[in-house]
């Protein structure tokens, strides 16, 4: 799959889509993200339980992701000239971020202990990121040449995905519907606190992708977009070979803590600095403490909710954390602000998150209650299995 996107963006590095000026690409972005929103603000919601209650349900979605796309790249390779070129690209995105849902909810269902999970995972985000940094620069070569050319290969790549999806487990990812325990783990505040963590993270690294994008077309080239990317790829990949290390020593909170701190010291930094370094700077930063918050978010999931059905969990924060990537990236693309103006939200952005999160970590170490509903959800719980009829308050 991961190779698969690299040779869209190797087939469409030289074509129209990315000789358009900024204002040209703007309206065609803006119309992306729009779109995007689809899949994790309703379809995730409304058919995600019952796919996850299918056996198989999130396998199939994940080969016709595969199929869906191979099938995008077939029209765009012959019409790389004319209109049709974007909806294509269009509905070849939506089914990348169609394609991390299902990730998401599947990868629990092939690993052996709550120990792998966290590990296969940070591997996963590894893996495309490697993968992808060493077939862009061949197939944008190619691109260059004929955008038809990565595009067949693109096509080929996704059939031979499909294929290995059958090899994923086909049971159920979740065959039962939220029991009222897993109901609470999952509302406990210390994931409360994580998700809300993350999606902030998330947010920060949507906003710089797009800010980074508009601004550095209009103020330097398409080849400072291509070097902020590549700094951007390599911070993540940094921070999933850092991350599993790091959470040996240090408590997950902890390494929440220092991510959102970088990223609101990288931000405020970047914006008193200023410059194409800084910004290059900036997107390896977020890049890098992205994944570090991630792999501290996953860890305290299992941590906080062993009940818990670890797939549709991870399905379900994984929407929410993709939609607060689209919301955050449609400011810089309805325009373009100044660098270090969109440097100085991106700090803004950390520095909120880190100061609600030792707030609200501090506040859990020191042993307040759970909310009132959560506590009346716990107890009818508690009376269910004893036998008695829950009481209703």
């Amino acid at each position: 799959m991961a190779m698969g996107d690299a040779a869209m963006y190797g087939a469409l590095a030289g074509s129209v889509l990315f000789s358009l000026s900024p204002d040209a690409q703007r309206p065609k972005v803006l119309l992306y993200l729009l779109v995007s929103v689809a899949p994790f603000a309703v379809v995730a919601p409304a058919i995600g339980p019952t796919l996850d209650r299918i056996p198989g349900g999130r396998r199939f979605v994940m080969q016709v992701t595969a199929v869906t796309r191979a099938v995008c790249y077939v029209v765009m390779a012959f019409h790389v000239d004319d209109v049709l070129l974007y909806p294509m690209v269009f509905g070849a995105l939506v089914m990348q971020k169609t394609y991390a849902v299902s990730k998401s909810a599947l990868v629990p269902s092939v690993v052996r202990n709550d120990a792998e999970l966290v590990e296969a995972n940070s591997k996963l985000g590894l893996i495309s990121g490697v993968v992808g940094a060493i077939v862009i620069g061949p197939l944008a070569l190619l691109g260059k040449i004929a955008a038809g050319v990565p595009l067949t290969i693109g096509v080929a790549l996704f059939a031979v995905a499909a294929v290995l999806a059958r090899r994923l487990p086909k049971e159920a990812v979740a065959q039962s519907p939220v029991e009222p325990r897993e109901r609470v783990e999952l509302r406990s505040s210390g994931i409360v606190l994580g998700a809300s963590a993350m999606a902030l993270l998330r947010a920060s690294l949507g906003f710089l992708t797009f800010h980074l994008f508009f601004w550095l077309r209009e103020d330097f080239s398409l080849f400072h977009v291509g070097l902020a990317a590549a700094a951007s790829t390599v911070g993540s990949m940094l921070g999933n070979t850092v991350a599993p290390v790091l959470r040996r020593s240090w408590r997950e909170e902890v390494m929440f803590t220092v991510a959102l701190s970088a990223v609101a010291a990288a931000g405020v930094g970047a914006a008193v600095t200023g410059g194409l370094l800084i910004a290059v700077v900036l997107a390896f930063t977020v890049s890098a403490m992205t994944s570090l918050g991630r792999m501290a978010f996953d860890s305290i999931v299992q941590r906080d909710a062993p009940d818990a059905n670890q797939g549709r969990a991870f399905a379900r924060f994984e929407a929410r954390f993709q939609l607060a990537w689209v919301l955050a990236g449609l400011p810089p693309v309805a325009f373009t602000m100044p660098g270090q103006a969109g440097f100085l939200v991106v700090g803004l952005f950390g520095t909120a998150a880190v100061t609600l999160y030792v707030i609200g970590s501090r506040a859990v170490r020191a042993g307040r209650p759970l909310p009132p509903s959560l506590v009346g959800l716990a107890r009818r719980e508690v009376e269910r299995r004893r036998g008695r009829r829950p009481t209703v308050r």
